[in-house]
């Protein structure tokens, strides 16, 4: 919400031109380069500008304005709070604008201090002075909804639609609270005018759908979903799409398909169609919808997703490799350096898993789950102490993961020391409390000696039968001493699809059953069904790996790459720092001309961050073909940016489809390692 909020004053003041021709507004040279040092997102520039207009001038209520926003979104809330109370002090009451501005800014600091009466008051007052300002009205509705109180909502929403009848938000807001009681009649009615206003408003959709799930009509929720999804990628949409999967997995995906059918250049499809599938644990073919988006469009996420169901099937070789391939293509996200110390862990490279997490931790010390993670890879490889460490920091930083305080307690046990391990396993108990939702409890009642509430616990647990949860009654039944029961429940995971071996191999939980023959017949049985599914992924297709040599100039710092788009002869500049390719209106107006470029290659519009940290719109295309070097790429998506002087870049969307690159500067060479797909 802070950044939302941030960026909306950002964007309404500082681009607003009206200004009434009575108001005189500040423009000394401190506040407008404060002010358009915010607006280029220099915060630590705009804070040192406009403190010093605050010097010079302190009566300035409106630079008061602009360093009460940057403080709340510092987090700094006192000073925020101080600037908003000199800014309404200060700013006339014949300045609209600026005054809801620095009431809107002080109720929400106040609404992030968890003082709501106190937001109520600014938007009150504020409202006294200018009875019309809908934004007032919008947030209040907001804090009302939050509250539950929506007959209070309702009123302020329908006093936007009388200001404003053109807005969708009033109608948005009644729709929403129709939902939130279960009045999905209503609701439906509300959002049903919100796409006769506003046809492109993907959220009247969205909404919509969120009404007939609740109604069961999933048909019409899974058209609206994918209508929501097609105009902007709607974040609602996605999550509905997942809530739908599992009541109409068929016909959700049938209705994908036929997206994918309508927009073949559109990675977004088949990336959605993987989402359903590894959602509904059909692994196998979101990996292969998944591989599909990527060819389109090369994309950490999608990486990371291929990896994430490659471990879920125990091939964690394919699933390092494209964790690895995440990481090339954003080297800045954590959750890939996470899961690949993980997935170094569950094929037996502990030791590389912890080294992974030693830089994680010295890069963000106040992670709390990578200390977790730290600990629990020491646990099960013998350092016990260095795990209760890891523990004992994880639940410092994070003192309600439930996890965290069972390995400790069962540690504590281990050493002999039962006070502290009962306390670990009662916080387990006192965190870890919905029975049907427990994740851990069932162990903690049973190491504080109450057997028949662990049983009790896990019974509710395994009425949602999946494979985890199998494993965890195995576990709790071998510590019980009930081998039959626990080989029948590691079956049953084994054959749900469990497949982290090295793990079995040395959780301590299966002791009492590891050395019976059920046990040993049961991990070889499905051992091999693995290698088998394992090696039937890997034999769909081999490779050789193949090396190209790609002559290239040097001008200005930059290197020039000849190639070819779609048959057409260019130089582009090789980029590593670009994420796509991009080309400017001018070589895009010539190939649409000569007929280079089709109309059915045109996907859309996207905005791009360029390499100046600035914002551009570009058109969104594919380029059927990408030659240089006798390299084919197919199907390589690019933004057409609207600048006759803006670069030919070669970026992440071409280079990471290329394998490793060596840049040879004495030869005036790129050298690529690739891999060739040999026919069978």
């Amino acid at each position: 919400m802070r950044k939302v909020f941030f960026i909306f004053f950002i964007v309404c003041l500082c681009g607003n031109t009206t200004i009434a021709q009575d108001i005189k507004r500040p423009d000394s040279y401190n506040y407008i380069r404060g002010v358009e040092a915010l607006q280029n997102e220099k915060y630590e520039e705009a804070l040192d500008y406009l403190n010093k207009e605050i010097h010079d001038f302190p009566k300035n209520g409106y630079a008061f304005s602009w360093l009460s926003l940057l403080y709340n979104n510092q987090a700094e809330y006192g000073r925020s709070l101080t600037a908003s109370d000199q800014a309404v002090k200060f700013i006339p009451k014949k300045d609209k604008e600026y005054r809801s501005f620095a009431f809107l800014t002080r109720a929400d600091t106040y609404r992030k201090l968890g003082r709501d009466e106190k937001a109520l008051d600014d938007y009150n007052q504020l409202l006294k002075e200018q009875p019309d300002c809908a934004d007032a009205y919008e947030n209040r509705a907001q804090l009302y909804y939050e509250r539950g109180e929506y007959s209070l909502a309702d009123k302020d929403y329908q006093k936007i639609i009388s200001i404003d009848p053109g807005s969708v938000m009033g109608y948005m807001g009644i729709g929403r609270n129709a939902n939130a009681e279960k009045r999905y009649d209503d609701a439906i009615k509300q959002f049903d005018y919100v796409t006769k206003l506003a046809s492109d408003y993907s959220s009247g959709y969205s909404f919509r759908a969120e009404s007939y799930i609740g109604q069961g009509q999933y048909y019409k929720a899974i058209d609206d979903i994918i209508h929501a999804l097609s105009i902007n990628g709607d974040n609602k949409a996605f999550f509905l799409m997942q809530q739908v999967a599992d009541s109409a997995y068929t016909i959700l995906v049938s209705k994908l398909k036929v997206e994918k059918l309508k927009e073949p250049n559109n990675n977004a499809w088949p990336y959605n169609l993987g989402v359903v599938n590894e959602y509904t644990e059909k692994y196998q073919k979101a990996i292969d919808f998944y591989k599909e988006a990527m060819e389109k469009e090369a994309s950490p996420i999608t990486a990371f997703r291929i990896a994430s169901c490659y471990s879920e099937v125990g091939n964690y070789d394919q699933a390092i490799n494209y964790c690895e391939q995440a990481i090339r293509l954003d080297s800045t996200d954590y959750r890939y350096q996470m899961m690949l110390a993980s997935l170094m862990d569950n094929s037996g490279h502990s030791d590389e898993g912890i080294s992974l997490l030693n830089n994680i931790i010295s890069s963000y010390p106040d992670y709390d789950f990578a200390y977790y993670q730290r600990g629990w890879i020491k646990d099960h490889s013998g350092d016990i102490d260095g795990a209760i460490e890891d523990y004992t920091m994880a639940t410092t930083l994070s003192p309600d993961y439930a996890y965290a305080y069972m390995n400790r307690g069962v540690l504590w046990r281990l050493k002999g020391e039962t006070d502290n391990a009962k306390k670990d396993f009662e916080k387990v108990v006192e965190l870890d409390s919905i029975p049907e939702k427990a994740e851990c409890s069932f162990y903690a009642y049973y190491y504080l000696g109450q057997k028949e509430k662990a049983i009790e616990v896990l019974d509710s647990v395994l009425k949602n039968s999946n494979k985890g949860n199998y494993y965890d009654a195995a576990c709790l039944y071998s510590v019980m001493g009930e081998k039959d029961k626990a080989i029948e429940y590691l079956q049953k995971s084994l054959e749900a699809g469990f497949r982290r071996f090295v793990h079995i191999s040395r959780d301590r939980d299966l002791d009492n059953i590891r050395n019976t023959n059920e046990f040993k017949s049961l991990i070889k049985k499905y051992e091999a069904k693995s290698d088998s599914e394992h090696s039937e992924e890997n034999d769909k297709i081999l490779y050789i790996d193949k090396k190209a040599e790609i002559p290239f100039t040097k001008e200005n710092g930059v290197y020039k790459v000849k190639c070819s788009i779609n048959n057409l002869p260019l130089y582009f500049i090789f980029d590593t720092g670009a994420s796509v390719v991009s080309i400017s209106s001018v070589e895009a107006t010539f190939m649409m001309k000569n007929d280079y470029i089709k109309p059915t290659d045109i996907i859309g519009k996207q905005n791009y961050l360029n390499a100046n940290g600035e914002i551009s719109e570009g058109t969104v295309i594919n380029l059927r073909n990408v030659n240089f070097g006798g390299l084919n790429l197919n199907d390589i998506r690019a933004s057409v940016v609207h600048n006759q002087s803006a670069p030919l870049l070669l970026g992440q969307s071409v280079l990471s489809r290329l394998g490793n690159i060596e840049i040879d500067n004495v030869r005036g060479i790129l050298r690529i390692t690739y891999k060739e797909e040999v026919e069978q």
